[in-house]
């Protein structure tokens, strides 16, 4: 089959692989009918390479069809339409049982230290063969696979597998109080749907980006918006139209690469550099993140108000601001979403006659498989408008 791997830093190819095949009982085939890149899979194409072998299958928003299911999976059969979760889980661990599917203790990768495993992405989560192939393989297939209906096309259900329950969970945790506000840094996918969850909800949302197109999608769902390349300080900006206070919320939607971190990026940069096991030991203990958006999250929430970040982190040695934190007395909330938690929440949203968080107005780019390295390319670039990439095998 063709799958796109990773070979270097900003450099994927598409290659000829192995078809996967059942390993376990717990596992099936799918066959991918749309699978599409993530604001995560940049970080792999420029950032952490060092945990990540040459021929490695990225991707971890896939769905498509059935194709063949181990002895133990009950629920899905082949010929079913399905959507798969990023992170891969039990359903009937501890974790799993406190609806915390990230923290998953059968797929846990112990000897990283690190929470369940995921799709595509690196050693530090399993090194799982990734969905931007024709053919996935799916692990813990009896509880992940989410059964969607036929009919309406693959963009109205393929962000089930992580832009909507991470833009879901992000608004969850920054515990907006009902009829308050809430500052989204950061519009690319999972920032547009914060604002178009949060406006649905009923909030007062802000979006702050700085890329033109960025700002025109919020724009059309009734979003304000702040422009970061004209706005000299935006945690003023923002307390500006808000009585001085700032926003009852703020969500971080950027993450470990933000811009305005001249310093932190050279560092990633010369991390880059190194061999992969020293860059990798590097970063496991003296890494920094990019935190520019970080910082202007912890001065735009008010005071006793509540910091979300969905945005991926990875440093391990970043200077935080706690006095700061201390004295406005925020509370903080992040990880990686626990995808099957809110699909309940989200399914009726996608499933009814309307359209209300305009899943089928996200996507910029759709893309034969065959041309995912210019999707990467453009994606990472904020090239030709590229906001979404969605990849069909």
């Amino acid at each position: 089959m063709k799958a796109l791997a990773w070979h270097g830093r900003r450099d994927v190819r598409v290659d000829e692989v192995p078809d996967p095949a059942i390993e376990t009982p717990t596992d099936a085939i799918i066959r991918v009918t749309t699978t599409a890149i993530c604001g995560s899979d940049l970080h792999l194409y420029e950032v952490l390479g060092p945990f990540i072998d040459e021929g490695d299958i990225l991707g971890h928003e896939p769905m498509g069809v059935v194709e063949e299911v181990g002895a133990e999976v009950t629920h899905i059969r082949p010929g079913d339409r399905v959507v798969i979760p990023f992170n891969i889980s039990c359903g009937h661990c501890y974790m799993c049982d406190q609806k915390l599917y990230a923290q998953c203790e059968t797929t846990q990768v112990r000897e990283q230290g690190m929470g369940a495993s995921l799709f595509g992405y690196t050693k530090l989560y399993g090194q799982v063969p990734g969905g931007q192939a024709e053919y996935l393989r799916v692990p813990q297939a009896h509880f992940g696979p989410i059964k969607v209906p036929e009919g309406p096309p693959d963009e109205r259900f393929v962000y089930l597998s992580d832009v909507l329950p991470t833009a879901w969970q992000a608004v969850a945790f920054a515990d907006v109080p009902e009829g308050g506000s809430v500052t989204v840094f950061g519009l690319g996918p999972i920032g547009q749907m914060c604002v178009r969850v949060a406006r649905h909800l009923g909030y007062r949302v802000i979006g702050v980006d700085g890329v033109p197109e960025r700002l025109e999608m919020a724009r059309r769902y009734d979003i304000e918006v702040l422009n970061a390349q004209d706005c000299d300080d935006v945690p003023a900006a923002v307390r500006d139209l808000t009585d001085g206070r700032g926003t009852d919320s703020v969500i971080d939607a950027v993450g470990m690469e933000a811009h305005g971190s001249p310093g932190a990026k050279i560092a990633q940069s010369l991390t880059g550099l190194l061999p992969d096991a020293a860059a990798a030991t590097f970063m496991k203990k003296a890494g920094v993140d990019r935190l520019a958006a970080l910082y202007q999250a912890i001065e735009t929430v008010r005071r006793g108000g509540t910091l979300s970040i969905s945005g991926v982190y990875g440093g391990t040695a970043d200077p935080l601001p706690m006095l700061r934190m201390f004295d406005k007395g925020i509370q903080v909330r992040m990880g990686q979403a626990h995808v099957k938690r809110w699909i309940d929440d989200l399914l009726p949203l996608v499933t009814g006659d309307g359209d209300p968080l305009g899943v089928e107005d996200l996507a910029t780019h759709r893309l034969p498989l065959d041309e995912a390295p210019h999707g990467y390319e453009i994606f990472q670039k904020k090239k030709d408008g590229a906001i979404k990439v969605l990849l069909t095998p």
